[in-house]
């Protein structure tokens, strides 16, 4: 693998199609992803992300389009491809009957490491993953969170310079998902590009450096985190103001100086678009000097949750929190 010669281009997928009967899980999918970094693919369940996902990890052979991994085609170089991919799915890929040093032991020794290099590598996987004390345990005594640790440590044995990571914190309790959260950036920052698919909107916002969003089977935006968000709108001020009688003159001002219309709710709290944050001190300025007291003052910018909304008209799952034994 070290003789290889790798495209800057981790992945490049055009008009990707993959049909289960009459169902197009992937419906002409375009993607180029750039090596290094983090790249988020964001969607819902069913929107096509895992199937995309094992057709660049060759366990899907596409029905039309291309794909390549560094410069390699999945299909014509599917031998090369898994050299230079590591993978995790949504369901762990261990052997239940074996504990995870021996499971993890014999990942390391068929992937070509010495008994006592895999044994290191156990080792080290197992300390890293918070699995020291339940190493020699039968899988069938872990929670679903331990499971999902370790395999993905399994994948990590040989670090590869691509990973795909197919809803890895999906269940975790947030202990464990920042745990998780910190490997993966470690595993960035030693050279691996990471291909991490997600259904919660903080994990691409916390984690991505571009994202791509998919639905339906296709990608109908991509950009990084900022970028995504200024496709909703500006940010919007919001001002609570103490004295509700005063609520409508204040918002007569702040129109005023916006030269647009606000927003006033029940709980006396005006809501302005803001595409200029210099005018905040203007409308403070000119509040203050007509006496009108305010309770609070924030701006909220645009979050993943209202660009995925505005995006797809429909928002993603709610997150369901499991707390491990």
């Amino acid at each position: 693998m070290n003789s290889l010669k790798l495209s800057a281009t981790a992945v490049q997928a055009q008009d990707l199609v993959k049909i289960f009967g009459d169902n197009y899980a992937v419906n002409g999918l375009d993607l180029v992803i750039p090596s290094g970094g983090i790249y988020g693919v964001l969607g819902p369940n069913g929107a096509g992300k895992t199937t995309t996902i094992q057709m660049l990890a060759t366990l899907l052979k596409p029905d039309r389009g291309s794909a390549k991994v560094f410069g390699f085609d999945v299909v014509k170089d599917s031998h090369i491809v898994r050299q230079l991919i590591g993978v995790t799915g949504q369901y762990a890929s261990v052997d239940e009957k074996l504990s995870a040093t021996e499971n993890l032991f014999i990942f390391s020794r068929l992937l070509g490491l010495s008994s006592r290099d895999a044994r290191r590598k156990t080792s080290e996987l197992l300390e890293e993953f918070g699995l020291t004390e339940a190493a020699k345990r039968p899988l069938a005594q872990y929670s679903g969170g331990m499971r999902r640790r370790l395999d993905l440590a399994a994948s990590l044995i040989n670090q590869p310079p691509l990973i795909f990571l197919d809803e890895p914190t999906t269940g975790l309790d947030p202990r464990t998902r920042n745990q998780m959260w910190n490997t993966i950036r470690r595993l960035v920052s030693e050279g691996s590009t990471v291909v991490l698919t997600t259904q919660y909107l903080d994990e691409a916002d916390q984690l991505a450096d571009r994202i791509a969003v998919i639905d339906r089977g296709k990608v109908i935006a991509e950009g990084t985190p900022a970028e995504l968000k200024a496709k909703v709108g500006t940010a919007s001020l919001e001002l609570v103001v103490a004295n509700p009688e005063s609520l409508p003159y204040a918002a007569y001002i702040i129109e005023q100086i916006l030269l647009t219309e606000v927003h006033v709710n029940v709980a006396n709290i005006i809501t302005a678009p803001l595409a200029n944050a210099e005018v905040i001190t203007d409308i403070l300025l000119a509040l203050r000097s007509d006496g009108i007291e305010l309770a609070g003052v924030s701006v909220k910018s645009p979050s993943l949750d209202e660009v995925f909304l505005t995006l797809t008209g429909h928002q993603t799952e709610q997150e369901t929190i499991t707390v491990e034994n």
